[in-house]
């Protein structure tokens, strides 16, 4: 089987994949990640309106995974059985609807009613987005095309972050809405739009796709096959995918670097917000915005730089290993330094960690998984992995006020991250070059 770097119609097929697929899914990533993390914004002025502490915000924020967590593997499950186009199509829709109304809350309860609900629509995406690019991309440029598709993460916090605090800031009054509530009302209308554009743009497998020539789908359709034929055995059964000790463990390093990520996104605009009565340098929501985005933008490009050099060397465990450590020391001690410059620029440091283990992590679990395993395994290790997404802003925003400081939470950060970098460490090992170019694998 010829590579793509030196078969020209492997090069072309890559090419209009890499081209019609990534930037679209990256956009949805984009909606739907901003949907979910858009409420740290909201809280600057939300907390008043509906008489919110500290804990109840982080519970709020929180409790979005737990319908995750619970309708995440079905979902997927659901996606290998009617295909991506449809399902991340209702997907979409079903969650536009649920961020849209989350303009009208009016009491804590009916807030933390929605987020679950939202967690409930969502759950499903992200694992079926990464499933689906494992029907379309070979495995040697994988990581790179994953990390262009994740940057997203990093984009919908740096162009997001100055986005909502315009719209809560000059929004307000709209329609006869608080800021925070208009904001809600406007993020939610892409997704629904999107939702609509699904159905017809996606394509479900590479044979189906009329916008490649025959050899490009020929070339596609056998490149995965050989893939899967050369890997050696892979999990299909959907039961045994469940509770293979490797899907747990990855869960586990996934929840370190998620629990990471999520601390950054919902409190990041508080610590910029507390520069005021730190450093007397006040901020009104929209340079709050513009500040938050400075980290997410620098872990944007480390994360495509990062993901280009994992696949270019064929290396995926220290370059999983490293960025999580970066992440673990950085993070903890940024809110010591004595300036708001470099607690920024430490700030930074762990927002490219954080950015540049994600897409390297996604590369492993496929080696090990096939089929309905596939889409079972990789589901059920986001689950687990955003299980941080709830025990991050809740135990974040219960320590910061039992202890009236956000400094003992952040060291809980860094030690879940260290974990997830020594938990890579001991995952994965160290083999002879296969066929694919790849030299690492997943212990069994």
């Amino acid at each position: 089987m010829a590579h793509a770097e030196t078969d020209p119609v492997g090069r072309s097929a890559l090419r209009k994949v890499a081209w019609r697929l990534v930037p679209f899914l990256g956009l949805l990533y984009f909606v739907n990640y901003l949907d979910r993390t858009n409420i740290g914004f909201a809280k600057l002025t939300m907390s008043e309106d509906l008489g919110l502490t500290e804990t109840m915000f982080g519970l709020a924020s929180g409790l979005f995974f737990i319908g995750y967590l619970f309708f995440e593997v079905p979902s997927n499950l659901a996606l290998h059985r009617f295909g991506a186009r449809r399902w991340i199509a209702r997907i979409m829709v079903s969650w536009g609807v649920v961020a849209g109304a989350m303009a009208f809350v009016d009491s804590a309860g009916w807030l933390y009613a929605l987020r679950v609900l939202l967690g409930v629509a969502e759950a499903g995406f992200f694992p079926g987005v990464l499933l689906y690019l494992t029907w379309w991309l070979p495995r040697a440029q994988r990581v790179q095309l994953i990390g262009a598709f994740l940057v997203a993460v990093p984009l919908s916090s740096a162009l997001g972050s100055p986005l909502s605090g315009a719209v809560i800031q000059y929004g307000d009054g709209l329609f006869g809405l608080a800021g925070w509530r208009v904001m809600f009302l406007v993020e939610g209308l892409p997704a629904l739009l999107l939702g609509v554009a699904c159905w017809f743009y996606l394509t479900d497998r590479p044979e189906d796709a009329r916008w490649l020539t025959a050899d490009e789908r020929g070339w596609l359709a056998r490149t995965i096959a050989a893939e899967g034929e050369t890997s050696g055995p892979r999990e299909a059964s959907p039961w045994r995918a469940m509770a293979n000790a490797r899907v747990v463990g990855l869960g586990l390093v996934y929840f370190g670097v998620v629990y990471g990520l999520y601390a950054v996104s919902f409190f990041l605009p508080t610590v910029v917000a507390g520069f005021a009565e730190r450093f007397d340098a006040e901020y009104t929501i929209f340079e709050t915005g513009a500040i938050v985005a400075v980290p997410f933008l620098a872990g944007a490009v480390a994360m495509v730089l990062w993901s280009r050099h994992s696949d270019r060397t064929g290396e995926r465990r220290w370059h999983l290993a490293l960025p999580a450590a970066l992440g673990g020391v950085t993070i903890p001690v940024a809110l010591y330094l004595d300036s708001p410059f470099t607690v920024m620029a430490v700030i930074t440091l762990t927002a490219v960690g954080i950015c540049c283990a994600l897409p390297v992590f996604w590369h492993f679990p496929p080696l090990f998984l096939a089929g309905a395993g596939a889409a079972t395994g990789i589901a059920l290790i986001n689950s687990l992995g955003n299980t941080a997404g709830f025990a991050a802003p809740y135990i974040t925003g219960w320590v910061s006020d039992a202890t009236g400081s956000i400094r003992p939470a952040l060291w809980l950060v860094g030690v879940a991250m260290l974990l997830a970098a020594a938990g890579a460490l001991l995952l994965s090992r160290r083999r002879a070059p296969a066929a694919a170019g790849e030299r690492d694998t997943v212990l069994g």
